[in-house]
């Protein structure tokens, strides 16, 4: 899949996506580290690229602003639930068609996501 990943989301993950095989773009590579929320979203949807995060607000962000939304994964990750996190992420990339993440909010934990379709 085509991602791009905020500038707070840990390198760790970032090496992790590219190892199975994903497109990861950093907001940094792009020269977008100081962006604001809404310039990702838009620079991700311009692209094609789904957003993934550990910014909550993008959620407030993407349901009031419907048509701005690339589809965007929030991980809510701490260092020792790394690999818990991945493992989900994983599991998200491979069930979901990148077309039905493109229309999606997903909140990814340990153990658990939960998928909330954006309609336009």
């Amino acid at each position: 899949m085509k991602l791009i990943t905020d500038h707070d989301v840990y390198k760790i993950t970032v090496d992790f996506l590219r190892q199975h095989g994903h497109d990861v773009m950093t907001a940094k590579e792009i020269g977008l580290h100081k962006a604001s929320d809404k310039e990702l979203l838009e620079k991700a949807k311009s692209m094609s690229r789904l957003l993934i995060s550990r910014d909550k607000d993008f959620g407030m962000l993407v349901f009031l602003n419907k048509e701005l939304c690339p589809g965007v994964i929030y991980l809510k990750i701490i260092p020792s639930a790394i690999n818990e996190i991945h493992n989900e992420l994983l599991t998200i990339l491979k069930k979901y068609t990148e077309k039905e993440l493109k229309t999606s909010f997903c909140v990814v934990e340990p153990g658990r996501y939960r998928i909330r379709r954006i309609h336009k």
